[in-house]
């Protein structure tokens, strides 16, 4: 009796989690440049550089993973219109990461030097080759994506153990869920194309640049390692490679997987920080149910914790953004058009619409629920039957994914007017109380804009809370409420993403200040490394 009990509180690891902790106990640290080969950089210079780029930052949101391969893009667009050819600007990309600190002080040396610049020079010699004789559309398109190949594949360069880890990760997710689903009318390949490309964006949030790397890395490898036999075979099919990859991401299956994996992700990271937490005794914690539980709640109180603090800390962030880049612009344009439309200021007006989004934000944020413990217990029972060698999981089909189905037009129709009539009605709504508010029709427009871009990231920062929470049955007033709160999420994300490419700020930031002021950095820190050697001489 006393074996049977034992048994039920030890679990046996299924082939793909045996494989999954052999791997990750095999990835290796990369080895730091002996003092004689290590980049160093001023801290002076330093100190600058990162007061730059956090006000660089703070004008184009992104995700906090993706800033830094989005810097190195920014420099090296810089540097190659300086230097088309690119010789040499290896290593002044990484002197720029340093300085920044996107790398720590002294990780880098003379050999990710070479590397890296041998990457750029396969780059360009790619571009040439593709680019030549192309209309301007399509040699602007190979050339983005050229260079969104070169980034990545940076990045992993010198990050080679997240870079590993992260590939790993997701290539386990990726094997779990491979027959839990089923999509209609479409081949095996393309199934396990759109379920890699969601569990990137579910797991790892892959920008479009990412997902292009490790695409194309499946059909053929990091441009670094094409040998000069292999461009030439590559050129002819790269165009047609390109689109294939591109197909693949665009697909609406991926969208609705990617949603799918969503919802199966709270278990899988808490599962992957066990791993990272425990990395010697990892099998230890997943074949006992009590180390597993014991793991599993404190993990899920902590994350629980740290949401509050990525809430308040993104909500910050978001309300920053929004400021720089769309609402100082706005206000300093309502005083001007409602004096010269309207020969007067309604200065309620503008103190509502500078007041009321970042009170909206707060008020979204505060609405948002942390999980408790029900949570951390399914949490733990799904862990459980994700890595035991009961098969019966991994096989259960949960989710089947149908083709469009060809509907009528009259219905379409329909659906459409019905639709149109939820912007109406909210906007309609919005417009009878600011006229009561004694709002003109520029305050109008404005507050629409404001409320609907902040409600936009609202939303996502509030998103954050679901990372950890398994999904459960939708309350019955939501369909409710989302008829009145979708209209003003569409224009929240049509205003976020089409005006974002007027940023204002951005263009004087990249093209009238980052140059020069990188340049002034190069001249210091080169003074800097002068006064030093004459005064060892000295010595």
């Amino acid at each position: 009796m006393a074996d049977e009990v034992k048994n039920t509180k030890e679990i046996k690891l299924s082939k793909l989690t045996q494989a999954l902790l052999t791997n990750f106990t095999a990835i290796k640290k990369k080895t730091k440049p002996d003092d004689h080969s290590r980049l160093t950089v001023s801290q002076t210079v330093s100190f600058f550089a990162i007061v730059y780029e956090r006000i660089r930052n703070a004008v184009e949101y992104r995700e906090e993973h993706l800033i830094r391969r989005s810097a190195i893009e920014r420099i090296l667009k810089r540097r190659l219109i300086l230097n088309p050819a690119g010789r040499g600007e290896a290593e002044n990309l990484l002197r720029e990461l340093l300085w920044a600190r996107y790398f720590e002080e002294g990780s880098l040396g003379v050999v990710d030097i070479e590397r890296v610049q041998k990457m750029i020079d396969q780059y360009v010699l790619l571009r040439t080759r593709i680019t030549t004789g192309q209309v301007n559309e399509k040699k602007a398109y190979y050339t983005q994506f050229l260079f969104d190949l070169l980034t990545c594949e940076i990045e992993e360069a010198l990050d080679p153990e997240d870079a590993q880890t992260n590939l790993l990760f997701t290539s386990y997710l990726y094997q779990v869920l491979r027959q839990r689903f089923k999509i209609e009318k479409t081949t095996e390949e393309h199934k396990d194309a759109f379920l890699y490309v969601a569990t990137e964006r579910a797991f790892a949030k892959s920008d479009a640049a990412y997902l292009r790397y490790h695409l194309f890395n499946l059909s053929y490898k990091p441009l670094s390692e094409i040998t000069a036999d292999e461009t030439s075979r590559l050129l002819a099919d790269i165009p047609a490679t390109f689109l294939k990859i591109e197909n693949i991401i665009k697909n609406p299956f991926v969208d609705r997987l990617t949603k799918y994996v969503k919802r199966q992700m709270p278990s899988f990271l808490v599962l992957f920080n066990i791993m990272m937490r425990n990395p010697g005794s990892v099998e230890a914690v997943l074949t006992s149910k009590d180390a597993l539980w014991q793991q599993v709640d404190t993990i899920c109180r902590e994350k629980y914790q740290q949401t509050s603090g990525r809430l308040r800390n993104l909500a910050v962030r978001s309300l920053i953004y929004i400021f720089l880049t769309k609402m100082l612009l706005a206000l300093i344009l309502e005083y001007p058009l409602s004096l010269y439309l309207f020969n007067e200021v309604n200065y309620f007006a503008i103190a509502v619409n500078s007041l009321f989004p970042p009170l909206l934000m707060m008020v979204i944020i505060l609405f948002v629920r942390i999980p408790g413990e029900e949570n951390t217990r399914r949490i733990n029972s799904n862990i459980i039957d994700i890595v035991d060698a009961d098969q019966s999981f991994e096989k259960d089909v949960a989710y089947v994914v149908k083709a469009p189905r060809v509907r009528k037009p009259v219905l379409v129709f329909g659906f459409t007017i019905f639709y149109s009539l939820t912007f109406l009605i909210t906007l309609g709504i919005i417009y009878e109380v600011l006229t009561l508010l004694n709002f003109n029709y520029i305050s109008d427009l404005l507050f629409i804009f404001f409320v609907s871009v902040v409600s936009f990231f609202g939303y996502r920062v509030a998103q954050i809370a679901k990372e950890y929470r398994l999904p459960k049955k939708e309350s019955f007033f939501t369909p409710f409420a989302d008829f009145f709160f979708m209209p003003i999420l569409s224009l929240g994300k049509f205003f976020s993403s089409e005006i974002a490419r007027l940023n204002f700020f951005i263009v004087v930031l990249d093209f009238l200040i980052e140059a020069p002021f990188k340049l002034i950095f190069e001249v210091v820190e080169e003074w800097i490394a002068f006064v030093r050697a004459r005064k060892e001489e000295i010595i």
